[in-house]
C-alpha cells in the first residue's frame, strides 16, 4: 500500500487536493481518506500575523490597532452612551 499525505479543501461535497498528488491514481480507483480538521484556523492565522514583517512594520501595525481602539472608544463617548461597557469591548 502506498501512502501520501495531502491537504485538501472540502467544496461542493467533494475533497479537492490543494496541490497535485504525486502518487499515481487511476480514474475511479478507491482510496482511503482520513480527515483531520484544523480547528484552530483563527489561532493559526493570529500566531502568524507578524511573520515576515520588520520591527518597524510591526510597530506601525500595532499603532494602527491602538488608534482604532481609541477611535471606537471616542465615538462611543461622543454619542453620550455606551451600549456595552468599554471594558468589555473586544476591539
Amino acid at each position: 500500500m502506498t501512502t501520501q499525505v495531502c491537504e485538501a479543501v472540502f467544496q461542493n461535497g467533494a475533497f479537492r487536493p490543494v496541490r497535485p498528488i504525486s502518487t499515481a491514481i487511476a480514474e475511479g480507483q478507491h482510496v482511503r481518506l482520513v480527515v483531520e480538521v484544523e480547528e484552530n484556523d483563527i489561532l493559526n492565522l493570529a500566531t502568524g500575523v507578524y511573520d515576515g514583517l520588520s520591527e518597524a512594520e510591526v510597530k506601525e501595525v500595532e499603532q494602527i490597532a491602538l488608534e482604532r481602539r481609541d477611535f471606537f472608544h471616542s465615538l462611543l463617548r461622543s454619542a453620550g452612551e455606551f451600549i456595552v461597557s468599554p471594558s468589555r469591548l473586544a476591539l
